[in-house]
């Protein structure tokens, strides 16, 4: 090899090898990922040799016995054949089944006539376009994170977890569940679900009442799916949770905002004219507060003597600061009124993505196989791994650590803001991981959200949790403190308070 192709040689492996670097991967796994990402596209061609272990130790700067058993796991899989004497070579079957690569990329789609307008106007809708919940996509890199529903790595139970992940590969487990499920769920969840997690809430439902969800916001979709068509009248709260508000404006034109006090929901007269009434009163999103027992009953009087059905949205709603929980509508609900919509996963990990439906069995028929067009089931090794993680006790134990980690960042954030933001009007914190709070009528919270953004401040415009454009509030604000440590809850909120004050004395230097 000359050395201009030795040069060459070594500068496509240390790229190819720094293609990795922000990965969670090992080293040997790296390595082994490098090789065969440059196999499978055709940098390596079949018989093509790839460089000994020592020289490609020396160029990646890593240990030799790291290369070393990496080549012998890619011999064992069929991407490498070790000759004696001679080294490693690319197998010469490895890409056999596969089409050989074009000569040339395809013309690009934005070259191509009308290319702008050829879907718009096949699109039913747009989703795009409606209004939502945006979050920095570099939040977690910020210093003062004061976002809602998101993972925080100090709370969550590694250790727990990947006990439970590998127990669940177990020989017995794995036959359990790596056949297609079709309709059906892993049934050591739905039995955790029902023995152990619904009757914390006061509901008791049997087997056949609950379907397992990729979330709960898949839960609504799901639930929008089978019953909501286009003149159908639905009713959200307002404020209230904008995926539930897209996801029903995605069906019908009757969509209605119901107003919402410090109560939560309104019962009024208006609610009878509803087919279904959305409503989360638990932690009501996002104003945080909790219904009372006696609204919570004249709402279901309502609902059973106009016949319409109550979606309830229970998330978050056992973290109650120092409070015994309210007993779930569906718990209190006697003429089968109440569809219940449960998350697993929003607390500990998001990116689980596990929730569940309790409801009529009738009903729970339909909607598994209205789940089955759209996904089958969702993972069954997560649902698997997730019963073990109930079962053995570290959910409920997991829960509580967060009720109290949370409650000593409500307790920080509540005095921040009475210390540095006076003038601003927060609704107590009984629980749930969020504070709703409004500023004074100059302030408009989007504004505010970008300048604090440059400062490392990230908060949560409170504009998009309303229905009505027209009446929108441009001073409210969502404050998120489950991914925020206590100790820096007191500094964000002064920088914050700076900005601010920067905003008022701009806007009170604007001419009238």
């Amino acid at each position: 090899m000359s050395c201009q192709a030795a040069r060459a040689h070594t500068v496509m492996w240390g790229q190819l090898f720094e293609r990795e670097i922000g990965s969670a991967l090992s080293l040997q796994e790296r390595v082994r990922q490098m090789l065969v990402s440059a196999i499978l596209s055709g940098h390596l061609p079949p018989g093509a040799p790839v460089p000994s272990s020592r020289h490609l130790a020396d160029q990646l700067a890593i240990a030799r016995n790291t290369v070393v058993f990496a080549y012998q796991q890619l011999v064992c899989e069929g991407y490498l054949v070790s000759r004696e004497r001679s080294g490693h070579f690319v197998s010469d079957d490895v890409l056999d089944g596969r089409l050989a690569l074009p000569s040339a990329p395809p013309p690009a789609l934005a070259a191509m006539p009308d290319a702008g307008n050829r879907w718009q106007r096949r699109l039913r809708f747009r989703p795009s376009a409606q209004r939502n919940i945006v979050k920095p996509a570099h939040w977690q890199k910020m210093p003062y994170p004061f976002v809602y529903g998101q993972f925080d790595a100090g709370l969550f139970p590694t250790a727990e977890w990947r006990e439970c992940c590998t127990r669940a590969l177990s020989v017995l487990d794995i036959r359990s569940w790596a056949p297609d499920l079709i309709t059906h769920d892993d049934p050591a969840l739905v039995e955790q679900i029902r023995t152990q997690v619904l009757p914390r809430r006061g509901v008791w439902a049997g087997a056949d009442e609950i379907v397992i969800t990729v979330g709960a916001q898949h839960a609504l979709y799901l639930i929008a799916d089978l019953l909501v068509n286009c003149d159908t009248a639905v009713g959200i709260e307002d404020p209230g949770y904008p995926d539930a508000r897209n996801i029903f404006a995605s069906r019908t034109a009757c969509l209605s905002g119901l107003p919402v006090d410090e109560h939560g929901l309104r019962v009024t007269p208006q609610l009878a004219a509803c087919d279904y009434i959305f409503v989360t009163p638990s932690h009501q999103c996002p104003t945080t507060v909790t219904m009372p027992m006696d609204r919570r009953q004249a709402l279901l009087d309502l609902a059973r003597d106009a016949d319409c059905m109550i979606i309830e949205d229970d998330f978050e709603s056992e973290n109650r600061h120092g409070d015994a929980p309210i007993p779930a509508l569906k718990s209190l609900d006697r003429g089968g009124n109440v569809i219940y919509v449960g998350s697993l996963s929003k607390a500990f990990a998001p990116g689980l993505r596990i929730g569940y439906i309790v409801a009529p069995r009738e009903l729970i028929v339909e909607l598994r196989a209205l789940r089955r067009l759209m996904l089958r089931h969702p993972s069954a090794y997560i649902q698997r791994a997730f019963s073990l993680f109930i079962a053995l006790g570290h959910h409920h134990a997991l829960l509580r650590r967060q009720s109290q980690a949370y409650q000593e960042r409500a307790e920080a954030l509540s005095h921040a803001l009475r210390r540095h933001l006076p003038d601003f009007e927060a609704v107590p914190m009984t629980g749930g991981s969020s504070c709703w709070v409004r500023g004074p009528a100059w302030l408009d919270t989007n504004r505010l959200a970008e300048a604090a953004l440059a400062r490392g401040v990230v908060i949560e415009p409170g504009d998009v949790f309303f229905k009505d454009a027209a009446r929108i509030p441009l001073n409210t604000m969502r404050l998120g403190y489950n991914s925020i440590a206590p100790e820096r809850i007191d500094a964000g909120i002064d920088v914050l308070a700076r900005v601010v004050r920067e905003l008022e004395r701009q806007a009170v230097a604007v001419p009238a």
